[in-house]
């Protein structure tokens, strides 16, 4: 994938390196490194562990192990400044090595991405701030790919919505703050939702200072508007709560449902893709002792078979592989034909290629097989069934049935939220005699502990009692004053078409293939700002309302205001302006005939299907406009309904 040309993706990883770097060589000779958990998976997204030990780490250490040695004079913990809860780790645990160890120790103590005065605090009370030296690595936006950055930051949903702490939006405006910084101000800022509006309101702010700051010689050309960033869009997670909670349908989404990926890696079992290459199994295991072997496994377009798989829709994936295995064995065979020793010499040269090629086409089609197993079960498909309908507007009663047979059947209780979470959202609630039945069945079923769960739900309103104010299981169109605080998924269903009946999964006309028939409502935002003219055509069947000029973001929402009401949380569209002058002569030097960025900043996290949808977006708009995608992280319906359960047990008796 060629780097966009707006945002040199692999600077901001090289000079995330580089800082990391930069601080541990500062710790002359060697140490041991003890780093968050959470942080480790990021940060080996650009620094290798061979390339840390060439910066004097020894070993590393998980903070949350506690269980660091003394084998070093040096020791250099890395944790986020953000939460209490390492700070407080982390003094425990020098006080420890102080008391135990009988060799004088330096710490040194790395924030990130900074210096919090409650970390300060903590350090200065446990009476350890004096011993250490304290240090922050300003690490932002980290690159998942060439056209995706994420924040480097653990739980941002569960802060965001059940928390109710801001510090993602906060950190999500300081990792934006470089990019008008090196590139110019975002001209226009777009968004839709409250926390949206706090971070636009956050860059304004933030520009003000940094304007105002005598020494920031950096942020003058940042005075200007870009002439290679098009426009920031902002959508805020909560606007549409209903996409994360379906099932993904694109083959990346599908590996993430069924084995998690994290930081571009999924653990599956050897018994299904087998060992490492090179790595001979010692004996012949027996099938429970092979179950219970894992392997990572790299999932990033740097496999090329990888890149043209993920966003597909999993139902054209068998095809695609068996196109690659023919094309592969015609390349293998054609050695016998080589009858020069030139082609001799050519056919080896590639051979590495085609091996590396080879394992990555064993790899995935072992991984399809087993999706392939996993959705042709009846319990996928009556889920997968349950979403369409509610979805599609069906009358939300008429599932209750098969949800209560799959609380019977002792599903795990996520996906049973999921569904329930999926009814109220779509529908502004439950009926309250449906809710109270439901709520009975779960605490049933999976203990009491989840009246815990129920209540964080409710306070994140994925769950709740549908009331007069929200009657919205019924298709209304207009007005009310609850337009701004729910999102009408009944009125928006037509007015935005998020329902495609017809699909051509294996050449898509419109990002509905993601999802075998439905829109993401937070990517039809998206198109209504950057695809005006096609969602127009789409949705009205016309393109004569509106001239073809339109379809950037320089018309900002025109065209769907009305539709926006039926959407929660506050609209905006800001316009940052430079000197005039200024600009108008840069124009005139460097034309307008430039293909420019959007950056889409996705707040409270992207799922791996709207990644896909994006992508989509952006194939039509090729050779006019690039799509870059931020996010303070990616999720799925299991993070959404997880970040409530309650993980502790009352016990029993």
């Amino acid at each position: 994938m060629a780097p966009h040309p707006g945002i040199d993706i692999d600077d901001i990883k090289d000079r995330a390196k580089k800082d990391l770097l930069s601080l541990l060589e500062g710790v002359r000779g060697k140490k041991n490194l003890v780093i968050e958990q959470s942080l480790a998976g990021p940060i080996g997204l650009f620094a290798k562990f061979s390339t840390l030990q060439d910066y004097g780490v020894d070993k590393v250490f998980f903070l949350e192990n506690d269980n660091l040695d003394t084998s070093q004079k040096n020791v250099v913990f890395l944790a986020s400044g953000e939460k209490a809860s390492q700070c407080i780790a982390i003094a425990g645990q020098i006080k420890k090595l102080q008391q135990v160890s009988s060799i004088e120790h330096e710490v040194s103590v790395i924030w990130v991405p900074r210096r919090t005065l409650v970390c300060n605090k903590i350090l200065e009370e446990a009476a350890v701030l004096g011993d250490i030296s304290v240090e922050a690595l300003p690490l932002h936006f980290i690159p998942l790919d060439q056209d995706v950055l994420i924040l480097a930051y653990d739980d941002p949903f569960a802060d965001l919505y059940l928390r109710k702490d801001p510090t993602s939006i906060f950190l999500a405006a300081q990792a934006l703050m470089p990019i008008q910084q090196k590139y110019g101000l975002f001209p226009r800022i777009i968004g839709k939702g409250d926390n949206a509006r706090r971070l636009m309101e956050l860059l304004l702010r933030m520009r003000s200072e940094a304007a105002a700051d005598e020494n920031a010689a950096t942020f003058r050309r940042g005075m200007m508007p870009s002439s290679s960033i098009e426009s920031l869009i902002i959508i805020d997670r909560e606007v549409d709560m209903v996409t994360p909670l379906l099932t993904q349908l694109t083959y990346e989404g599908l590996i993430d449902e069924m084995f998690g990926i994290k930081n571009n890696q999924a653990e599956i079992d050897t018994s299904i893709i087998g060992q490492a290459p090179g790595q001979q199994p010692k004996a012949q295991a027996s099938a429970p002792q092979q179950q219970g072997l894992k392997r990572k496994i790299q999932l990033d377009s740097s496999d090329k078979l990888y890149d043209q798989l993920r966003d597909a829709n999993f139902a054209i994936v068998g095809p695609l592989l068996n196109k690659v295995a023919r094309r592969l064995a015609g390349e293998y065979e054609s050695r016998h034909g080589a009858k020069s020793t030139s082609e001799l010499r050519e056919f080896v040269n590639k051979l590495p290629g085609y091996q590396a090629e080879q394992q990555s086409l064993k790899t995935h089609t072992n991984l399809t097989e087993e999706a392939l197993k996993y959705t042709q079960t009846e319990t996928f498909n009556r889920i997968l069934e349950v979403q369409q309908n509610l979805v599609s507007g069906t009358d939300p009663s008429s599932q209750h049935d098969t949800i209560e047979e799959l609380i019977a059947r002792d599903l795990p209780l996520t996906t049973i939220l999921r569904l329930l979470c999926l009814e109220s959202t779509i529908s502004g609630g439950l009926r309250p005699k449906d809710l109270d039945n439901f709520k009975r069945q779960i605490l049933h079923a999976y203990g009491y502990q989840h009246l815990l769960t129920l209540h964080s739900l409710e306070k994140m309103g994925l769950l709740v009692a549908r009331t007069a104010a929200n009657p919205f299981y019924i298709p209304v169109g207009g007005g009310g004053a609850s337009e701004s605080n729910i999102t009408n998924y009944n009125a928006l269903r037509k007015s935005l078409r998020l329902i495609v009946d017809e699909v051509n999964e294996q050449d898509p006309n419109d990002i509905a293939y993601v999802y075998s028939g439905y829109a993401p409502l937070s990517v039809r935002l998206v198109q209504a700002i950057i695809q005006k003219q096609e969602l127009l055509t789409l949705t009205r069947g016309s393109s004569s309302d509106t001239p073809p000029s339109t379809s950037s973001a320089s018309s900002g929402w025109q065209g769907f205001e009305d539709v926006l009401k039926s959407v929660k949380g506050e609209t905006f569209n800001k316009i940052q302006k430079g000197d005039e002058a200024a600009v108008k002569a840069r124009n005139m030097l460097t034309g307008s005939g430039k293909v420019k960025t959007v950056v889409v900043m996705f707040l409270g996290g992207i799922t791996r299907t709207e990644i896909a949808a994006l992508r989509f977006v952006g194939k039509g708009l090729e050779g006019r406009k690039k799509v870059v995608v931020c996010t303070t992280g990616v999720i799925g319906g299991r993070e959404v309904v997880g970040a409530a359960v309650e993980k502790g047990d009352f016990g029993k008796g």
